[in-house]
């Protein structure tokens, strides 16, 4: 595509700020005018608002005529358009449906842990577990547990479907680490104030927790071997099989290399395991998706043991595979629902579509019994999908960054296209000189593989001049950050290219939803964040695009992004030139155990000091401001301030923003604006003016 033609064409630059080249000082309050470009998209994508328990929704366009309010009925797509808001949630109660028995239904969960047939009830008295009949006063409790004591005591009570036994769990508890976090300047007094907050890092002792069995109408406790399930990182009770065979429980075991779903006998309290998920790096287990088939006995399983996320059918009984229902070289992202009378899967991926990008999401159906799955939602783009109660209808909002959103109504069984809702109108943004971001692929560092990013020009750019480069970098392990929808505007990207800097955003390796080859690069490896990747990337764009100044690249970005806009500078300072982090998660051994034992592992090794800004602070290179807030209670200020340390120790020159009353939300105008200035100053040699 002629981007060139395109932009230049326009001959009207909304608020584009590249004149002020010639001026010594930006004027950076022309930065407020800019999300009034959203103004200028009419028919955008549709938020439907799906009215409880009926096939009805409604949502509001933003039209050339005036903005309306539309209430469709999603059985047929027929609808009905008004002015106000008062006349929508008119018809909006005309079409509702009220609960019935609500009240009673109330009453019902106010009764407390009671056996199906309602004739005992369950409870801890004394750290124990005890029954009683219900409704005789001259009933005596039962004591089922004698073991039970302060911080090791019984609790989550839950009885068989016949009624005739009881699990439960006995949890040691430990007591959690809490980090101070000083305010320095309350609104209510003139002294500081501490807070505490409680606060688990890599390598904490953690709570125990041990499944226990009762036998009720025998009075007593079935034994359990739980020797093999004592390494925990979290255990949790699952449920009764029905008919009351067995209980199930799920066994996270500490580094997140083993995740078991084992079943308890009812009868003898025998543990035996029905999946056994193990990896030589990590399992991501909070992606993990499972699904008990009742009339059956199978269990459905989202796995990645071939090296793709797949769905797997088990035998719910002995643990053996039944069938793979999906496979290939592309990953299942989510499963939206099971139908289990039509024996039905339905699930978004992504990757299936040959030359489209492979972050792009799709709807699927697949049956139990195997066969390709079915799609739903084949037009190409990323497809977002908001359904109705009982799943018979969903609104489908497909585009691309550079493809405007088309929002359709479909039957959600079979992705029968029942009516197309709007279709977004860009003609007068393209005319303001809006810039149409380009998604962009190059191999990454191994040669091969694809790295797939987005870039980001100024409005009526101009390609015989050279723009300094800044990427917005978010590398968390947890999921993709690279945006798939069509945006006229980004929060933080949209100004900073009309300061004259093209922006990039990447998903390199190490990031998910890809192959589980692809992720395992981040393992024990955070200090990586896909810079091989970035950096190749970053110069297959600049041989395209001369334009691309790749002497003047900067990059920021938050938290983990944070993290990750330190190291550029700390490992990569000879193509990085300038960093902004915020709140950043500086030494995996400060943070949340739960985010950074799951991709550094436990226990606490050598790979987490090689990771670590701070014992790598005296490599830096480059312009550094360094931002965070003494209220975060996400990520612990003082990761931050041993960074800030260690660079005063290396003698390292940097600047710092250490905001009183701030916790990790930050993303105010005060510190963003110091961001562009900051950028401004480094990458572009101007000065700026006082912040306001």
């Amino acid at each position: 595509m002629n981007y060139s033609r395109i932009f230049l064409s326009a001959g009207l630059c909304l608020g584009s700020l590249l004149t002020a080249d010639a001026q010594d000082v930006f004027p950076f309050e022309r930065l407020d005018t800019l999300p009034r470009r959203a103004s200028l998209v009419y028919s955008a994508a549709v938020q439907p608002h799906w009215v409880e328990r009926t096939n009805y929704f409604w949502f509001q366009n933003h039209e050339r005529a005036g903005d309306g309010f539309y209430l469709v009925d999603g059985r047929d797509g027929s609808r009905r358009r008004v002015a106000t808001r008062a006349e929508l949630d008119s018809m909006v109660r005309a079409v509702s449906v009220k609960p019935e028995n609500e009240e009673e239904a109330k009453r019902e969960r106010g009764r407390g842990v009671l056996s199906p047939d309602r004739r005992l009830r369950a409870y801890v008295r004394d750290h124990n577990v005890y029954v009683q009949e219900v409704g005789r006063r001259d009933a005596a409790p039962v004591q089922l547990s004698y073991d039970g004591a302060p911080g090791f005591a019984y609790r989550g009570l839950e009885w068989s479907p016949d009624g005739r036994r009881l699990a439960a769990v006995r949890v040691r508890e430990v007591e959690e680490r809490q980090i101070p976090l000083l305010e320095s300047s309350p609104t209510d007094q003139v002294q500081p104030r501490l807070h505490w907050r409680r606060y688990a890092k890599p390598g904490d002792a953690l709570p125990l927790t041990m499944p226990a069995l009762f036998d009720v109408g025998r009075g007593r406790q079935v034994p359990i071997d739980l020797a093999p399930y004592q390494k925990q990182y979290e255990l949790r009770l699952t449920g009764w099989r029905p008919g009351g065979s067995a209980f199930t429980f799920e066994y996270n075991e500490r580094g997140h290399q083993r995740y078991v779903v084992a079943a308890v006998d009812a009868t003898t309290g025998r543990v035996t395991p029905i999946v056994d998920e193990r990896s030589d790096t990590f399992i991501e287990y909070y992606k993990l998706y499972r699904h008990d088939v009742a009339a059956t006995g199978e269990l459905l399983w989202l796995s990645e043991r071939d090296g793709w996320r797949h769905l797997y059918l088990i035998d719910g009984r002995t643990g053996a595979v039944k069938r793979q229902l999906t496979r290939g070289e592309w990953p299942v992202r989510r499963v939206v629902r099971v139908d289990d009378e039509a024996r039905t899967v339905y699930f978004l991926a992504s990757g299936r579509h040959e030359g489209e990008d492979p972050y792009n999401l799709h709807y699927y159906k697949v049956s139990f019994d195997g066969g390709e799955p079915v799609e739903l939602t084949p037009e190409e783009g990323n497809h977002v999908l908001t359904f109705s109660d009982d799943y018979s209808r969903c609104v489908d909002v497909y585009s691309q960054p550079d493809v405007p959103p088309v929002s359709v109504l479909r039957d959600a069984a079979t992705g029968r296209l029942i009516d197309t809702l709007a279709v977004c109108d860009t003609a007068d943004l393209m005319r303001a000189g809006w810039s149409v971001p380009e998604p962009f692929v190059a191999k990454g560092r191994d040669g091969v593989t694809d790295i797939w990013g987005t870039i980001f020009r100024p409005a009526c750019f101009d390609p015989t001049r050279t723009y300094p480069v800044i990427e917005d970098i978010y590398a968390g392990p947890h999921d993709s950050f690279v945006n798939k929808n069509f945006s006229a505007y980004d929060w933080y990207i949209t100004p900073l290219t009309e300061l004259g800097f093209i922006v990039v955003k990447i998903d390199g390796m190490g990031t998910g939803n890809r192959s589980k080859a692809f992720h395992d690069v981040c393992w024990k490896n955070l200090a990586d964040a896909g810079f091989p990747d970035r950096i190749r990337w970053m110069q297959a764009a600049a041989e395209r695009y001369p334009y691309m100044d790749l002497s003047r690249v900067g990059i920021y970005g938050w938290s983990a992004g944070g993290q990750n806009a330190l190291a550029a500078l700390l490992f990569h300072g000879d193509f990085y030139k300038a960093a902004v982090a915020f709140c950043g998660c500086h030494d995996n051994r400060m943070d949340k155990i739960w985010w950074n034992e799951q991709w550094m592992g436990y226990p606490v090794d050598s790979s987490y000091v090689r990771s670590s800004n701070v014992a790598n602070a005296h490599r830096l290179q480059g312009d550094l401001l360094l931002i965070n807030g003494e209220l975060d209670d996400n990520v612990d200020p003082a990761s931050t301030l041993q960074v800030v340390d260690a660079l005063v120790r290396a003698g390292k020159m940097f600047e710092q923003l250490y905001l009183p009353g701030k916790d990790h939300n930050l993303g105010g105008r005060y510190e963003v604006r110091r961001m562009y200035d900051f950028f401004v100053r480094k990458l572009r040699g101007k000065s700026v003016p006082t912040c306001q």
